[in-house]
């Protein structure tokens, strides 16, 4: 097991990452087992995850461990396997807030975790959400709620879309077309929300890290 004494710093991040030896083992215990005590994970290893067969954004959340730009690869596309080092990339993005950070930082480690959801409604890669995208994915995560008919589910999910719209534009005139949410409009949407806290990984039951809200 690569640094267990002390802490394991994860050179590819751009914010400031420390991991005790004692979450690095439990997170090397959780790889191995679903690795299958091999050296990588492939997509169907997700497959054994219970709490993740009836997530409305299964596919989403598994593409997520396997796209490169959030691996920090720098380049398009997926990988077909990881290791345990992108495992610990990827986990990174779920790290609780650390009391000794200061604004910049903070300001850093929300973005970084901004950065990861962009990606997860940004289906084309294409650097851009559209405003269907952005209802597909609201319209995926009401599908999972048993007391929400359908049509209910489609019209919050519309609702959203143009909500999205107003604070990304504002009023758009008739001959204007939005060509889709960016990243610094995904910001403006997102503020005041405490995303540092809420997002988590259930599926890997671990105390630090789970659950995408």
């Amino acid at each position: 097991l690569p640094c267990a004494q002390g802490t394991h710093p994860l050179s590819p991040l751009s914010f400031p990452l420390t991991v005790t030896s004692e979450q690095i083992e439990h997170l090397h215990r959780r790889f191995k087992q679903l690795s299958r005590d091999q050296l990588t994970i492939r997509k169907e290893n997700f497959d054994s995850i219970p709490d993740l067969e009836f997530n409305p954004i299964r596919g989403k959340i598994v593409h997520a461990f396997f796209d490169k730009r959030n691996l920090r690869q720098e380049s398009d596309g997926l990988a077909d396997e990881i290791n345990f080092e992108d495992f610990l990339t990827i986990m990174s993005y779920f790290r609780p807030i650390e009391m000794n950070m200061d604004e910049e930082q903070l300001d850093r480690f929300r973005k970084e975790k901004l950065k990861f959801l962009f990606h997860m409604y940004d289906s084309d890669h294409d650097g851009k959400i559209t405003l269907q995208e952005y209802r597909n994915v609201v319209e995926e995560l009401l599908s999972g709620n048993p007391h929400l008919e359908k049509e209910s589910a489609r019209s919050i999910a519309d609702g959203a879309m143009m909500e999205a719209a107003s604070i990304c534009v504002g009023q758009m005139g008739p001959d204007q077309v939005y060509e889709g949410i960016t990243f610094e409009d995904f910001l403006k949407m997102w503020q005041g929300i405490d995303i540092e806290t809420k997002m988590h990984v259930r599926f890997l039951n671990m105390e630090t890290i789970a659950h995408c809200y």
